[in-house]
């Protein structure tokens, strides 16, 4: 009997953790297992891998000008949408930071892009841009084609796609704002520090934890964006907003090549992964500088 109770409690905890193994187990590790091993096969229009390649499905990517060209504009439209994103988060927190009359409308109005599903935002913002009845091109008096000239639809995705991020940002940038002792803005300003250099001596440094954060969330949600680009330009005009997520979608469910869609998923993952691990290595090196 108490060699039973020992094993009980021994083996009690994991018990109950068995359940969420189990639903890990089915929707993301054999899914990811899935999609390692079919980037090593040709395969046919169902999905099944017939042809083993090796790497093959990789020496083609690295090869291809396509898939370079997804690097690229992904490139770009990361920058674009993490710094914007970020941007339009931060200036909303802080204008909302001190309590003034109408307070609660104005946090609400900055946080409600969080709320919007990016596809019916993406409908909203196709109308906005039309070139013949959009509000923007009547708002500037001009005659561009936004969503079909290669020089501007990559911008105006990735414009959408950053307010679409900044009402999460604004809720990470109050909270982190919330923790600021004010007492050190009280000192500063009896020391004769202007505005700006409170924000950029105390502020900033202040932001540091939460930023560092909020700089990693926006960079993998970047590479995740999907739906907007469905919507607005799928894919092109050419190749100018083809992202590897949607380069990944459309050589799967339009070339039925699973097997190279498979290899982009993973290269996809790997860029991720790199990413996240050097931020984590430099943020790890400044709080050892501090």
């Amino acid at each position: 009997m108490a060699a039973f109770e020992q094993v009980k409690k021994k083996v009690g905890p994991y018990c109950y953790i068995v359940p969420s193994a189990i639903i890990f187990g089915i929707f993301l590790f054999y899914p990811f297992v899935k999609t390692i091993y079919l980037s090593l096969f040709k395969t046919n229009k169902m999905g099944q891998a017939k042809l083993f390649v090796g790497l093959g499905n990789y020496k083609d990517l690295l090869t291809s000008d396509s898939f370079r060209n997804s690097l690229a504009v992904t490139a770009i439209f990361v920058v674009i949408v993490v710094i914007g994103g970020m941007l339009l988060g931060l200036i909303g927190a802080v204008l909302c930071n001190k309590s003034f009359p109408g307070i609660r409308f104005f946090s609400t109005a900055y946080a409600l892009p969080m709320s919007i599903a990016s596809s019916s935002a993406a409908l909203i913002f196709r109308i906005m841009l039309d070139p013949t009845i959009g509000i923007v091109n009547k708002l500037l008096q001009s005659n561009i084609n936004w969503l079909r000239d290669p020089k501007y639809a990559l911008v105006s995705v990735a414009v959408l796609t950053a307010w679409l991020n900044s009402g999460i940002n604004f809720l990470y940038f109050s909270a982190g704002l919330a923790n600021i002792d004010e007492e050190i803005y009280e000192r500063a300003s009896i020391d004769g520090a202007s505005s700006a250099r409170q924000f950029f001596q105390l502020t900033l440094p202040g932001l540091r934890p939460i930023m560092f954060y909020t700089v990693v969330v926006n960079i993998i949600q970047a590479f995740q964006s999907f739906g907007q680009v469905k919507i607005l330009t799928q894919g092109g005009p050419g190749e100018a907003t083809n992202l590897i997520v949607y380069s990944i979608y459309r050589d799967a469910f339009f070339n039925f090549r699973f097997g190279s869609a498979a290899a982009e998923s993973v290269v996809l993952f790997l860029i991720i992964m790199v990413l996240t691990l050097l931020m984590f290595k430099a943020e790890k090196k400044g709080g050892k500088a501090r």
